[in-house]
C-alpha cells in the first residue's frame, strides 16, 4: 500500500448495487471496508443501491448494518427500471457528497475486495483520471462457467476496439475507479444503454481522459444474459460508431 499523505486529502466513495445478496452482503461489505480503511483517507463511505429487484430481505439486512456503521449508506430506489439506473443512483449520491474518488465494484464476490488496492495505488502513484479493472490484462483472469460468456467478453472488447479505436484490453468490465470531475463529465456524455453495455459506453467516453488498467480476477457466477442485452449492445455500438464518424468521439 502506498503511504502518500495525499490520501489524507481524499474522500473515497464506493458504489455497489445489491440485489438478492442476503447470504454474502455483510461479509462482502466488511471486506471492502477493511481493505479501504487500511488507507488513511479523509473519509470512506460505501453506497449500497437496492431496488425492487431484490426480494430476499437484503434491504432490511443492509438497513440494520447502516444503523451500526456510519460508513454504510443504503439507497433505496424503487423507481429503478434496470441495473444501469442503480449504478447512476450510486454515482450521483457519491458526487453530491463530494467524494473525490469514486470506486465502482460489483457485489457477491464476482469482484474481489483484495483487488481494490491495485486501483487505489495506481490512482495515487500515476497522473490518472480513471483506473479500469481488466480481466484480460497481464495477470488478470476471468473465471467463468460459461464459454458463451467468455467469448462475448473477449469478442466484445475486440469489436469495440476495432470499430471505435479504443485501446483498453477489457472494454466490458465494471470494476473501476474515477476521479470525481472525470466521472461527472463521462456521465454528461449521455449513457444510453439499459444493459451491461453501459460499461462499454463509460470506458469509451473515458478515452478522452488519462486512463490506465490494472489486472483483476473476475468470477462470473452465471452465463445468463438478460433478454435483449445483445441487441441493446449492438444498437448502442452502432450509435457510438456514428458518433465517431461525426467527430463526436475524439482521443
Amino acid at each position: 500500500m502506498e503511504t502518500s499523505a495525499s490520501f489524507n486529502r481524499i474522500a473515497l466513495g464506493i458504489i455497489c448495487p445489491m440485489a438478492n445478496e442476503k447470504d454474502t452482503a455483510i461479509s462482502f461489505i466488511n471486506q471492502v471496508l477493511k481493505v479501504c480503511n487500511d488507507y488513511p483517507f479523509k473519509s470512506t463511505r460505501i453506497y449500497l443501491v437496492v431496488d425492487l429487484a431484490s426480494r430476499d430481505g437484503t434491504k432490511n439486512l443492509l438497513d440494520g448494518l447502516s444503523k451500526d456503521n456510519n460508513q454504510v449508506r443504503v439507497i433505496f430506489s424503487p423507481e429503478n427500471k434496470n441495473v444501469v439506473d442503480a449504478y447512476k443512483k450510486g454515482y450521483q449520491a457519491a458526487i453530491i457528497d463530494n467524494a473525490d474518488w469514486i470506486l465502482e465494484i460489483d457485489a457477491g464476490f464476482s469482484h474481489r475486495p483484495e483487488d481494490i488496492p491495485k486501483f487505489l495505488d495506481a490512482m495515487n502513484s500515476g497522473d490518472f483520471d480513471c483506473v479500469f479493472g481488466s480481466r484480460f490484462h497481464k495477470n488478470g483472469r476471468m473465471i467463468s462457467r460459461s464459454l458463451k460468456r467468455s467469448l462475448l467478453s473477449h469478442g466484445g472488447t475486440y469489436l469495440v476496439n476495432a470499430l471505435l479505436g479504443t485501446k483498453l484490453s477489457d472494454m466490458t468490465s465494471g470494476f473501476e475507479l474515477f476521479k470525481r470531475d472525470a466521472l461527472v463529465q463521462i456521465l454528461a456524455m449521455n449513457i444510453v444503454s439499459h444493459g451491461p453495455f453501459f460499461q462499454t459506453e463509460i470506458r469509451t467516453f473515458a478515452h478522452k481522459f488519462r486512463i490506465t488498467e490494472v489486472p483483476i480476477v473476475y468470477n462470473s457466477m452465471t452465463g445468463h444474459n438478460h433478454p435483449g442485452a445483445i441487441s441493446d449492445a449492438f444498437r448502442n455500438l452502432k450509435r457510438l460508431c456514428l458518433m465517431k464518424i461525426k467527430g463526436e468521439l475524439i482521443w
